[in-house]
Order: C-alpha cells, then sequence, then structure tokens
C-alpha cells in the first residue's frame, strides 16, 4: 500500500490522481474516472470532486491501494 500525504483537511479524488501520479494533467480526471476502476473506502467512485480525507483507502485497478494521510 502506497501513502499519499496532503497538507490540507481534504483532497479531492481529481486531484489526488494527479499528486499520485497516475494522471499528468487535471483535465485527465474525468476520462480516466470513465475508464479505470476505483473504490474508495470499498465502494466504487467516479465522482472527480469526491472529497478524499486523511485514512481514506483508495484503490485503483492496474495502480495500487493508496492510504491517504496528513502530513
Amino acid at each position: 500500500m502506497k501513502t499519499i500525504a496532503i497538507r490540507t483537511d481534504y483532497i479531492t479524488l481529481g486531484q489526488f490522481l494527479k499528486l499520485a501520479a497516475v494522471i499528468d494533467t487535471g483535465g485527465m480526471a474525468k476520462a480516466f474516472l470513465a475508464e479505470v476502476p476505483i473504490l474508495v473506502n470499498g465502494a466504487a467512485e467516479k465522482r472527480r470532486g469526491r472529497k478524499l480525507y486523511p485514512e481514506d483507502r483508495v484503490e485503483i485497478e492496474g495502480y495500487g491501494t493508496y492510504r491517504i494521510t496528513r502530513e
């Protein structure tokens, strides 16, 4: 499991994908979410604006599992 540290109270799923280097730009988020299954805390998620908080777990098919932590 990889860890992604954030400085803010939350991060959106679109921002997370960019921070985790899964996508190159924020503009790619919508297309990526439409094509690749993502689970947030075990539930399927397609909204790039979904807020992620410390201790949330994100599973991205083909990329691995990530845990959000506070920096």
